[in-house]
């Protein structure tokens, strides 16, 4: 598992299924599909995914659009939009939510590929804005953390996936666990999409 997880807000069943199985030959983790606006909402009120796919025109009493402000607001998670609309109109309601990217369907897996990675990358890129160091991060933690547990922490402000920061340090992928749930202890938080989002809102009150 790459511990990157990507929740799909699509309400063509057979779409959904078919961008999970794109995402996860991606080597991503499919954190939720939601088939519905207020269960997407509901979902989100409750878990923090990594990046959120989410269609534009999908059934409920809000689009994708409003979907997309309430994880602006609240939990300042990337979000693309896959949507078959391209008029005007909708890319401008679309461009105010500020959206790491935008797809118009049909698309391949190298489309969504790249979606993905900018996303990501965007995300991190606003993180290292931040400002980020380990002083302000030992001063949010239950306790301090090792340097090598900062490191692997800078690695998911990047959207490294936990293969990749493997190869990177040149360790095994349970040594990386290990040390990924040490540090998600010590800032009291579940995975990597909540530590992020702890850390964007301490750094920006």
């Amino acid at each position: 598992m790459s511990n990157v997880s990507i929740l799909i807000i699509e309400d063509e069943v057979i779409i959904a299924q078919d961008i999970a199985s794109k995402i996860q030959k991606l080597g991503y983790d499919v954190a939720a599909i939601k088939h519905h606006s207020e269960k997407a909402v509901d979902y989100l009120s409750f878990h923090t995914p990594d990046l959120v796919l989410c269609d534009i025109r999908i059934k409920g009493p809000r689009d994708g659009i409003e979907i997309a402000e309430i994880v602006r607001k609240n939990k300042r998670v990337p979000f693309v939009f896959l949507t078959s609309l391209s008029d005007r109109s909708t890319l401008e309601r679309a461009k105010k939510t500020l959206p790491y990217g935008y797809i118009v369907k049909p698309f391949n897996e190298r489309d969504l590929l790249s979606a993905i990675e900018m996303a990501l990358y965007k995300h991190s890129v606003e993180l290292e804005s931040l400002a980020l160091s380990k002083d302000k991060i030992d001063a949010m933690s239950t306790s301090p953390l090792t340097s090598k547990e900062y490191e692997l922490l800078l690695d998911i402000t990047k959207g490294l996936t936990n293969n990749q920061i493997a190869e990177k340090h040149f360790i095994s992928v349970n040594t990386v666990k290990f040390h990924m749930r040490n540090m998600l202890n010590k800032l009291e938080v579940n995975n990597r999409a909540d530590a992020l989002h702890k850390i964007i809102d301490m750094l920006t009150k």
